[in-house]
């Protein structure tokens, strides 16, 4: 069976668990169930990003709250994040041979973010290295909290997207 036959033949509720694995967002994994049936993957895509607009601040959190931090203990976040560790796991490889220093740049720097924004670091790791991600989350602790929500949730939309494209028929 095809993808988009599987995709549109399950269940709405087994639906929206395998589109939360792409966005942890319920209310995202929901609205996508019951966009169905698509007639392309780029449908699907289209509707990702249709239904990623009109989610809430509170829908975004939650999204967030499915990612483990960047530079985290890789044994810790098998155990949190199993329904994605394959996934999260190669989209930050790059993390896992970076020198000490960087990954204590990491560490130390998610928790500066933490503090500062009120959720965790949220970039599109794949293809980046572990320097790039340091730089790039050392930018953005100088933005406002508004700017920096945005550019979260733009980042959270390009992993969706992503992972979108890994689903297989299962």
């Amino acid at each position: 069976m095809s993808l988009l036959g599987w995709l549109n033949a399950l269940p709405a509720d087994e639906a929206a668990s395998t589109f939360k694995r792409c966005c942890g967002s319920s209310k995202w994994a929901n609205s996508m169930a019951a966009c169905r049936p698509f007639a392309s993957l780029e449908a699907i895509h289209a509707a990702a990003d249709d239904q990623w607009a009109d989610v809430g601040r509170d829908d975004v959190l939650e999204a967030f709250s499915h990612h483990p931090k960047i530079g985290s203990d890789i044994n810790e976040l098998r155990k949190k994040f199993a329904a994605t560790a394959t996934w999260s796991a190669g989209e930050q490889d790059a993390v896992s041979g970076a020198p000490e220093a960087v990954l204590l740049g990491l560490r130390d720097g998610n928790v500066a973010y933490e503090d500062r924004f009120g959720h965790i670091f949220i970039v599109c790791a794949t293809g980046k290295s572990a320097d790039e991600m340091l730089e790039i989350l050392q930018k953005r602790l100088g933005n406002s909290p508004e700017v920096e929500f945005a550019i979260a949730k733009g980042e959270q939309a390009k992993i969706t997207h992503l992972r979108l494209d890994k689903m297989e028929v299962s």
